[in-house]
Parts: C-alpha cells; structure tokens; sequence
C-alpha cells in the first residue's frame, strides 16, 4: 500500500513539470538511484544566462587553453593533467613538446624518455605508457590523425569521457560537456543537478542545459573553480552575484 501514494505523487511531479516547461524552466524527470519515483525538478531557463553573463564577466584564462585548437597537443596535455594541477602541467606539457610537436614524433620516442619529460604530473608512469600506446595507435590506425569522434577517442588508451570531450570540444568545435571536478562542484552549488559523481552530472548536465553553453561550460566553471578554490570563497562569490541564495 506504502508504494501507491508514491507512484501517485511522482506522477503528480511528473504533470507539475510538464506545465512548468510550457513556460520558462527546464526540467527533467528520470528514475535514478537517489532517485527512484523520478521526481522532478526544474531549473529556470534564466538562471543558465545570467551564469554564463557573470562568469564570462570574471573569466580568467584556464592554463591548458594556450594549446587552442591543435588536436595532438590538446589531447596529449588534457591526458597529462588528470589528477594534476594545471600549473604543473603546462611546464611539462611545453617541456613534452619542444621534443614530440607531433604525433610522429611522439611515437619514436621511448616510454623512459616520455615519463622523464612529463614528469612530475602525477601518476607520470602510468601516464608516461598510455601516451606511448596511444601515439602508436594513432599512427597505425588513425595514420597520423587524431579522431574527430567520443566513440573513437574514449578507445585510445587512457582516454576517459572528459578528456575526449575536451578534445572534441578545444579542438575540433563540437559541442560536448566535458566535466572535471570544477564543473560537477560549481553545478551541484547552483542547483542544477543533485549528483554524487562526475560521469552522473554530464548525463544531468545534457538534459537540462541548452547546447548553445556547452561548449564553454568547462573553460568558465574551470576558470570560475581555480579563483575561488575553498566551498565557503566560491559560495560567497555566488551569493554575492546573487546566484544562489
């Protein structure tokens, strides 16, 4: 009897936001783990624009972006910076590339000479193999060319759903949300989604943001979490732009 009155008010909520995304918000409706009726929830189509006005207003260039839009080198130094600061990657990624400015050239090299170049990124070992393996794979398969697609890239070794994002999006132009730690902190604090996990606030993150934003998402949230480092400075500055209440 107790799962009746709960499969009525989900589809109360369900009803409740079918209305409301008639008017100004967007909303979603699924059935998640934390999650199981798929109540919903609504977040105002405005919000979204005055988030993206204000932190473009406070943009300060993310480190890895001086790569632009050359594919090898976004993909190469994207790899390199899990699980480091970007600080420190950038210094190993010049370093790395005065000596592989290509693929072809990264391929020669051996994987003791990769993890001396990269070093000290973290896990510069593990990393130091899968950009060998990835640079023969490359060169074997692709000839030379990076993949333009999230299907081909997320098979390269070591490549993960944020770093193939990031590609497609630095480096060829496709819109794609690549979240980082960044992204799934700042999003949770404006309410967007409720998620416990990166890979789960990309899924969210894709049924309620319009795909005009995707493709700078990262780059601002990014610059916005590398500002204000602490919960309690990065609550303030949203507040204080009356982003959250």
């Amino acid at each position: 009897m107790a799962k009746k009155p709960k499969k009525l008010f989900a589809k109360f909520a369900e009803r409740q936001c079918s209305r409301l995304s008639e008017s100004n918000s967007w909303c979603s409706f699924s059935k998640t783990k934390g999650n199981p009726y798929g109540f919903s929830f609504c977040v105002n189509k405005m919000n979204f624009e005055k988030v993206f006005l204000v932190f473009r207003k406070k943009y300060k260039e993310v480190p890895l972006e001086i790569f632009g839009n050359n594919p090898y080198k976004t993909l190469v130094s994207t790899l390199m910076s899990s699980r480091t600061n970007d600080d420190t990657t950038v210094k190993a990624a010049l370093r790395f590339f005065k000596k592989a400015p290509n693929i072809n050239k990264l391929a020669k090299l051996e994987q003791k000479e990769i993890e001396k170049l990269i070093y000290p990124v973290g896990f510069y070992k593990t990393k130091a193999r899968h950009i060998k393996k990835l640079a023969e794979t490359i060169v074997k398969k692709y000839k030379g060319r990076i993949p333009p697609t999230r299907e081909e890239l997320i098979k390269l070794p070591g490549v993960g759903r944020k770093t193939a994002n990031l590609v497609l999006n630095r480096a060829f132009g496709t819109p794609a949300i690549a979240v980082d730690t960044h992204v799934h902190r700042i999003s949770n604090l404006l309410g967007w989604v409720k998620t416990k996990k990166p890979e789960e606030t990309e899924k969210e993150l894709e049924k309620i943001l319009p795909k005009k934003y995707w493709k700078d998402i990262n780059r601002l949230f990014v610059s916005i979490g590398r500002q204000y480092r602490s919960k309690k400075n990065l609550v303030k500055f949203l507040k204080e732009n009356n982003l959250i209440q």
